[in-house]
Formats: C-alpha cells, sequence, structure tokens
C-alpha cells in the first residue's frame, strides 16, 4: 500500500468523523453538519472515501469552455495553495474532469453532477454554466487553511436551479463603485450561482455609461455638485462634487467578465422619469425646457422626460443604440417607476400626444412611452424589463415586471401571461437594515434581516400552476444613497444576498433556516478570504417580545452562536460575560430597558440587543385589527401595537404598523372594565417619504364590546417625525377601547409621491 494511500485512510477516519471509513455512503446528520454548501444542493450523499489534491493533481478539460472553467478553478486554488494545477486535455488518474455534456438535446439548464472519489473528481454539466457552477461547489468543499496537499471529502452530488433567473443589482447612479469592485461584485454573485447583474447605471443624481453621440452625458450628467448627507428630511449637504462614469471600454471588460462567469449584466437606462441628470446636459428634452440641475437630494424629482416631443425618443433611441453594442445580452431595463406626472399635466406637448393618440389620461401617456421604447428595441431583437409601474395604463405587450412595491405587481403581470421578477422591498431590499442595533450605519429604513430574506417564497399563493411559470426568479436590489464605498456595499449585502441565492436555487422543500445557518457558519471563512467585509448580525442576540399568556409581555432571547452564553441586564447598565444568564423568558414588570449580550470565551459577538418598554394599561392585551396593515410594513401581529415597545424614528425595528391609502381600525380588549384616565398612540410624519399623518384620530370606549361612545378626537397633526398624542380623560371606565386613524389619502400636487397614496403609520396604542 503506498504512502498516499495510509495517509488517504487517516484523512478519511479524521474527516468524516464516526462514519465508517470502509461503510456504505450515507446521508447522516453528522456527516452533513461538516459540509457548508450554500445554496443547498438537489441531491446530496456522502461517500467513504476522500480525495487527495496536491502538485500531481491535475485538471481536465477539453472544450474551451471547459478550460475556462478549470482556470477559473485554477485561480481560486493558486490563491490557497501557492500553486497552479496543470490542466491537460485527456483522462489521467489523479485528476480533476471538467466535462460539459454537450448533448445533441439539451439536458436542464445550468444543471450538473460533481462526484469526489478516491482517485478522481469529476463534473459534469449539462451546459458550460452546469459545470462552472460544479466547479463553485468544489471550491465550498476545500479546506480554506492554506497548505500544499488538501483532502476532498467524498461525495455524490446532482444539482439544477429552481429559477432561471437568480439576480443582484446595483444602483452606481447614487455613488459610483470603481471597476475592479463591480469585478468582485459579480465573482460573489456567481459564487453563489446567481445568475444575472442588474446595473442601474443612470438616475437624478448621475449619469454612469458614456455615450459617444452624446459626449454631455459623461462631461455633464456624470456630475452633481455636492451630495446630501443624512435622511431627506434632514436636507443638509456635504458641498463636496462627485461624479464618475464607466467608459464604453471599461464596460466591455466588465461584461466580458461576467460572461466567463455564466452572469448576463443587465444595464437599467431609466426611463421616462429618474432622468433629472440627463435633462441637465440636454435640456431640451424636458418638458419646461430648463435650467436643470444633477440631482443633489435623494427622491423622487417632478421632472422627467417630455412625452409629447419626438427628440426625446430620438434621444433615448440613439443612446439605446449605443448600450445593446456594449451589452449582448436579451434584455434592457427601462426603469419606468416613480414618474410624477405634474409636468405632463402642464405641458402642451404632452396633453396633444395625450390627445392625438386617444389616450385616456397622463397615466396612459406613460404606457405609452414604454411601449413606444418597447417597440424600439423589439425591433433590435431585444426586450425590456421594468419595474412594476409599467402596468399603469397598460402593460408593454412583450415586457417583463419586476414587481417591488409588493407582490401585487407580480401577480397582476403573471396572470396577464407576462414574465415577472419580484423583488419586494420587505424581503429583496439589501438596503434596509438588517440589525436593530445602535451602531448601524444609517440606511434608508425597513428591517430586513438574514432570517426574513431567507423565508420569502417567489411563488405567490394567489396564482395558479400555469399562472406560476411566469415567475422567472426573483432579486435581491442595491440601492447605494447611504452606501459612500464598496465596503458599505459588502456589508449590507452579504450574508444577505447568500440567504436570497439559496432561496433561488435549492428546492422549496428542503428549506430549513437552522440548517442554512449552520452552514453558513462554515461558509463565512470564504467570504473573510476574498476580503468581503460581511456584517456578521446572524449570530447576534436576538429577542423576541411575547404575551405571557397572563396579559402581561415577556423577553425570550436566543443566539445562533454555538456554545455562547446570553447574559441580561434590567437596571439600564451593559452586559457582560458576568451578568445574570439568561434562562427564561424575562418578564417586562416595570418601564425600563432590558439589555443582553452573547459572550464566547468572554468575547461578544455582534450587537447588544437593547429594548425600552413603557408599561401601561394595555400591555399584553388582545387586540383585533378590522383590516391588515400592508404586507410591507406588517409587524406579524396587532400585538406590536400594545407590547410596550415605541417604535423608532427610522421604522427600522418592525414595530410600526403601516398602510397604503387604508385607514387603522384597532379595538383593545383590557379583560375587565377599568378606570381610564389616558388614551393615546403615535403616529410618524415624513411626507418627503409618503409618510403622512392621520387626518384624524378618534378613540371611543365601550363595556360590552357592542356599544361605543366617542371619548376623544383630534384632527390636528403638526411636526414632522414621530408625533405622539396623548389625551387626559375624566370619569371613564370601559373594558374595550377603539382606536380609528383615517388615512390622510392621495398625496397632494407639487409634493414627493404626488397623486400616490399616502402611507399611515401607527405604533403604541397608549392606555392609563
Amino acid at each position: 500500500m503506498t504512502i498516499k494511500r495510509l495517509l488517504h485512510m487517516a484523512a478519511c477516519c479524521a474527516v468524516l468523523g464516526f462514519v465508517s471509513c470502509t461503510g456504505t455512503g450515507n446521508d447522516s446528520t453528522a456527516h452533513k453538519a461538516k459540509l457548508s454548501i450554500i445554496p443547498l444542493p438537489v441531491r446530496l450523499t456522502t461517500l467513504p472515501d476522500s480525495f487527495l489534491l496536491d502538485k500531481q493533481t491535475a485538471l481536465v478539460a477539453v472544450s474551451p469552455e471547459d478550460k475556462q472553467t478549470a482556470a477559473l478553478f485554477n485561480t481560486f486554488f493558486k490563491e490557497l495553495s501557492g500553486y497552479e494545477l496543470k490542466i491537460v486535455g485527456s483522462g489521467t488518474p489523479n485528476a480533476i474532469v471538467f466535462q460539459t455534456q454537450f448533448k445533441d438535446a439539451p439536458g436542464t439548464p445550468e444543471a450538473y453532477s460533481l462526484k469526489v472519489g478516491k482517485d478522481f473528481i469529476r463534473i459534469h454539466g449539462d451546459d458550460a454554466a452546469g459545470t462552472f457552477y460544479g466547479m463553485q461547489t468544489l471550491i465550498q468543499l476545500l479546506p480554506l487553511q492554506k497548505a500544499k496537499a488538501f483532502w476532498i471529502t467524498g461525495v455524490d452530488i446532482y444539482d439544477q436551479p429552481r429559477f432561471p433567473y437568480r439576480g443582484l443589482h446595483l444602483d452606481v447612479g447614487r455613488h459610483f463603485f470603481p471597476v475592479e469592485f463591480v469585478k468582485k461584485y459579480i465573482d460573489l454573485l456567481a459564487m453563489h450561482k446567481m445568475n444575472t447583474f442588474h446595473w442601474h447605471l443612470t438616475d437624478d443624481q448621475g449619469w454612469r455609461i458614456e455615450i459617444k453621440k452624446y459626449p454631455k452625458l459623461q462631461e455633464v450628467a456624470s456630475r452633481r455638485k455636492e451630495t446630501m448627507l443624512g435622511h431627506y428630511n434632514d436636507q443638509k449637504y456635504d458641498g463636496k462634487p462627485y461624479g464618475g462614469f464607466y467608459t464604453q471600454e471599461q464596460i466591455r471588460d466588465v461584461v466580458k467578465y461576467a460572461t466567463e462567469r455564466h452572469v448576463t449584466v443587465i444595464p437599467e437606462i431609466e426611463m421616462p422619469g429618474h432622468a433629472l441628470a440627463a435633462l441637465t446636459a440636454y435640456p431640451h428634452l424636458g418638458c419646461t425646457g430648463g435650467p436643470y440641475e444633477v440631482g443633489t437630494r435623494w427622491g423622487v424629482y417632478d421632472d422627467v422626460y417630455c412625452a409629447g416631443n419626438d427628440s426625446v425618443f430620438a434621444f433615448n433611441q440613439d443612446v439605446l443604440d449605443e448600450v445593446m453594442l456594449l451589452f449582448p445580452g436579451k434584455y434592457i431595463h427601462i426603469g419606468g417607476d416613480e414618474s410624477p406626472k405634474v409636468r405632463w399635466e402642464k405641458c402642451p406637448k404632452c396633453q396633444k400626444r395625450i390627445k392625438d393618440e386617444g389616450l385616456k389620461d397622463e397615466h396612459a401617456l406613460q404606457s405609452y412611452f414604454i411601449q413606444r421604447i418597447e417597440k424600439y428595441l423589439n425591433s433590435k431583437g431585444r426586450q425590456i424589463i421594468g419595474w412594476d409601474e409599467i402596468l399603469e395604463g397598460g402593460l408593454a405587450p412583450n415586457a417583463t415586471v419586476m414587481s417591488w412595491r409588493g407582490i401585487e405587481g407580480g401577480i397582476a403581470a403573471a396572470k396577464q401571461h407576462h414574465d415577472v421578477i419580484m423583488t419586494p422591498g420587505n424581503y429583496c431590499y439589501l438596503d434596509h437594515y438588517q440589525s436593530q442595533g445602535k451602531n448601524e450605519p444609517l440606511a434608508i429604513g425597513g428591517f430586513t434581516p438574514v432570517s426574513e430574506v431567507y423565508s420569502y417564497e417567489p411563488v405567490p399563493d394567489e396564482l395558479s400552476r400555469e399562472e406560476a411559470t411566469f415567475i422567472r426568479g426573483a432579486q435581491g436590489n442595491v440601492w447605494t444613497e447611504y452606501m459612500k464605498n464598496s465596503e458599505h456595499v459588502e456589508y449590507m449585502v452579504y450574508p444577505r444576498a447568500i440567504a436570497l441565492a439559496e432561496v433561488l436555487w435549492s428546492p422549496k422543500e428542503k428549506k430549513d433556516y437552522d440548517n442554512f445557518l449552520e452552514r453558513l457558519k462554515g461558509h463565512l471563512p470564504l467570504l473573510a478570504m476574498k476580503g468581503v467585509n460581511y456584517a456578521k448580525h446572524v449570530f447576534e442576540v436576538r429577542g423576541v417580545v411575547e404575551s405571557d399568556g397572563k396579559g402581561g409581555v415577556q423577553v425570550k432571547l436566543d443566539s445562533k452562536l454555538d456554545g455562547g452564553k446570553i447574559t441580561f441586564t434590567l437596571d439600564s447598565s451593559g452586559p457582560t460575560a458576568a451578568s445574570a444568564a439568561y434562562t427564561a423568558p424575562i418578564p417586562v414588570q416595570q418601564t425600563g430597558v432590558v439589555r443582553a449580550a452573547v459572550f464566547q470565551d468572554g468575547k461578544q459577538y455582534g450587537n447588544e440587543f437593547y429594548q425600552a418598554f413603557v408599561l401601561h394599561k394595555a400591555v399584553g392585551k388582545n387586540i383585533t385589527l378590522a383590516k391588515p396593515p400592508h404586507q410591507s410594513y406588517n409587524p406579524g401581529s396587532a400585538f406590536s401595537l400594545v407590547n410596550g415597545i415605541e417604535g423608532v424614528k427610522a421604522y427600522n425595528d418592525n414595530q410600526w404598523t403601516g398602510y397604503s391609502g387604508d385607514n387603522l381600525e384597532a379595538v383593545v380588549d383590557l379583560g375587565d372594565s377599568t378606570e381610564i384616565k389616558q388614551v393615546g398612540l403615535n403616529t410618524l410624519s415624513f411626507k418627503d417619504q409618503w409618510i403622512y399623518p392621520p387626518k384624524q384620530v378618534t378613540f371611543l370606549v365601550s363595556v360590552d364590546g357592542k356599544n361605543y361612545k366617542e371619548v376623544y378626537k383630534e384632527t390636528t397633526f403638526d411636526g414632522s417625525g414621530i408625533l405622539k398624542l396623548r389625551h387626559a380623560l375624566t370619569d371613564v371606565k370601559a373594558r374595550y377601547v377603539k382606536v380609528i386613524a383615517l388615512n390622510a389619502g392621495k398625496i397632494p400636487t407639487g409634493a414627493q409621491g404626488a397623486g400616490n397614496p399616502a402611507w399611515l403609520f401607527v405604533d403604541e396604542i397608549i392606555i392609563n
């Protein structure tokens, strides 16, 4: 027996633990726990043998595509080992074989098989992309400690994706990122078997693509005089000029780089809205003729392309001609979102277009605009993708819809048999906060932890089996208003994008969040090796505030950190490793703060849990809502309105109950008839973010839950931010309290989001 085989047998026992070195392959839990493959394969069986990868190992590849995949593997392997493996064209013992099954009849797109035996590793792809994804799985099987030789666990894998479209988006209009980072971004998404990079290249705040026919786009539209600091309502600026754009040569380089990694790049050129930067360069394209200025604040601008001006269509067709030369893929994204109709309503050219074309209104004019662009792109063999606003006024015949304002747009488009990419904000917007920790960097709002992303199911229940086939996949969106550099982008995207990658690749029935976290623990060192500034919140202590079943509330703490010790305090002091150990849910018995953290070897992991409570008579009591809130701002139950927690100004804490255009009506059951001395609630006012205070709030009380009398009504709400309504009562005794908050209705003309339904946000209902 050779020394190599003796080493092999010893390593086999060490790698596989108590699994017999000579036994048959099995799927034991202990065995799988040591494999950190993400996304989870369709079928994985462990084998008793392992493969020794060393300097004598060869890479076998024949076709140009397979040689390219072998070379990419070599690039990674050299970083790990310090040497490259030889690429040869014929079979040999001690080899890794890359072989695409170029069949007469096509197989399953992107599928592959991977087998690790004692003398070989064989990767077979149903197409070149499948072989590439098999190579990515092989990388995840490699031990990550730098060495000269590596034992690879024996496995037999068959794998294929659940969805054909698996995307990740990057906005470079708000902040510009260098080519080197864009390539790293593509590397990372390809590593997790995502296949689409959505490159958002133009917006109000900057035009980022060179167009040779219109040089002012790069000379003028790519630069803004300054940049907003903080949120829109802060109205602060840095006073520093900002700009940047990609040359056509750089874009070709990025597209080639992506193609080698089986990633399709979809460019987004915004129209008819989000066009202020372009209008600044060429003011005759707007309804007023300018002058315009490249956007310096975040948000939506009223100035859009003039839909009544034929030169606008000539301009955009010229731009798209150059874009199509750079991006060979099937799709061009044309935006179509957040396009106010304010200028069109007053523009003689636009009104003439409406009349001449027999259009109903400005929404139909937007549909005309989109369909005219679509016809042009279709004539060039391309198809459009647009955000779900392109449904308004009639959907373009061959358009693919990206559903971002919840899932309703996707449902509507699928029922019309249009392809849909799902990207609802509450699951897929990676610019939301991912932790409730106080030290998180500024974000736009919302709260979308890794667990929320992983819980997403892209196919809505409302669709029939046939309609469900039009859901082509989903995408994570990364809007960069509050991400100034590459490190911040990585912090916001990873590991949340990894969770989404598994949602889109792995079988639905195999989803298991705890199992995903176990594999993620072993996967994170790979991100560290690649220099990714990933967020570490996934293992921090998490707290759930719940009913104690006795008319009160309690805090249940948890952490996914193996061997971690959770400690807590109730006196506002910071928890340490020596603080009280958490052993059971903590009852909330007074106004104050619960603080907790998880420690291992004396070191704190992740952010601290910090939750302030305000105790009042409604805390923990039964509450019912006449109508559920909007899914994008639904804390999960009405309990959040009486859990003793006052939501924060950033509304990223999953406490605010939100209604888009609808009213809130809630009934609190205090359990017994009791004296009530005060009623109140918290609401939000951020009109620039479409969040308006209620136009009226009414409190009513009842003894029997049937007959109510009004005890207080408020119609005046001044100020912005969190508005706290409190009102004293006398001689009031009741068991039930009904609260009705009326939505402000449509956002008025001239305001951000004019014509859209206002958001109504309500938090803690206070009863004392």
